[in-house]
């Protein structure tokens, strides 16, 4: 996987000093300036789901800042500063979420990237029922659907 990361940030970025290239389960970050245990929330991308959900956009805004929040008090505080969360919304209806940040964070940096990165969360005041910051320190993300593997939660 890194192969091939490196070989895409060099045909995307050549003779850049500095560059960063996300997938959905890794981040290759290089710089000429020292970035190590620093909060990036300068290199970042938005996704949401285009569809909306069928209750009421505050109430929904509600359950996932709950969830978003819970989860920023459980990452922080975990040696792997990651956390997947399940919450029943409706009858039955789930929601799903994530929050992660790069292990050279501290708790408290990682708590205060969270923090930034919930606030920016795409799609929550439009009712989307979805939406994903990803940032070069941290991300977080909620869904309508399973998006992570069972055994992480």
């Amino acid at each position: 996987m890194v192969d091939i990361m490196d070989a895409q940030i060099r045909q995307l970025c050549p003779l850049k000093k500095e560059a960063a290239i996300w997938f959905d389960e890794c981040l290759l970050r290089y710089s000429n300036v020292e970035f190590f245990g620093e909060i990036d929330i300068e290199h970042k991308f938005y996704m949401w789901n285009t569809q909306n959900v069928t209750w009421p956009s505050t109430e929904f805004q509600a359950k996932v800042m709950k969830l978003m929040n819970s989860l920023k008090m459980k990452a922080y505080l975990s040696p792997l500063l990651f956390a997947t969360q399940v919450t029943e919304i409706g009858l039955s209806q789930k929601l799903y979420g994530l929050v992660h940040c790069t292990r050279d964070l501290s708790g408290g940096d990682c708590k205060k990237c969270l923090e930034t990165a919930i606030n920016e969360l795409p799609g929550v005041r439009d009712g989307k029922r979805g939406g994903r910051f990803v940032g070069g320190s941290c991300n977080v993300r909620y869904e309508l659907y399973p998006f992570f593997h069972s055994e992480d939660v």
